[in-house]
Formats: structure tokens, sequence, C-alpha cells
């Protein structure tokens, strides 16, 4: 029964991580023209209709990568806080 606890309350603190880190690991959603044109000859490049599916895709990205260092850091200081 403990295992079970401690499994959702890692998976509530990773998905609470990554709620966080997709509200404020964020650039700016107005784009400039040098970074439409990046971003429009990106998605022609890779096949993508839509540049902003392509922006979606990686800001996602990048949010799960936050999530999972954060996650980590998080578990790795508990650890050695509960070795002391």
């Amino acid at each position: 029964m403990a295992t079970l606890i401690r499994r959702l309350f890692k998976i509530a603190l990773f998905i609470g991580l990554f709620l966080l880190s997709f509200r404020y690991v964020r650039i700016s959603d107005q784009w400039k023209e040098g970074e439409a044109r990046a971003w429009w000859g990106t998605s022609d490049w890779l096949g993508v209709r839509d540049p902003e599916d392509l922006y979606i895709g990686v800001w996602l990205t990048v949010d799960l990568i936050a999530a999972t260092l954060a996650y980590v850091a998080i578990v790795k200081l508990w650890r050695w806080y509960r070795t002391k």
C-alpha cells in the first residue's frame, strides 16, 4: 500500500512540475519577422504544413525536458536528505 502511495505521489509531483513548466518556461507568443521566417523555413524543411504545429511540438518537448530535470533534481535531493 505504501508503494502505491509513493508511486502516486511521484506521478502527481511530475504532473505538477510539468504544468508549472508549461506555464513558466515560455518565450513570447508573438513572432518577430526573423523568427517567423525561421519557423516557416524549418517547417518547410521538415514537411510540416503549419509552423504553429511545429512550434507547439517543440515547446511541449522543452517543457517535458524541464519537468524531467526538475523531477530528477528533487528526487536526488530528497534521497540525499534522507541518508543524512
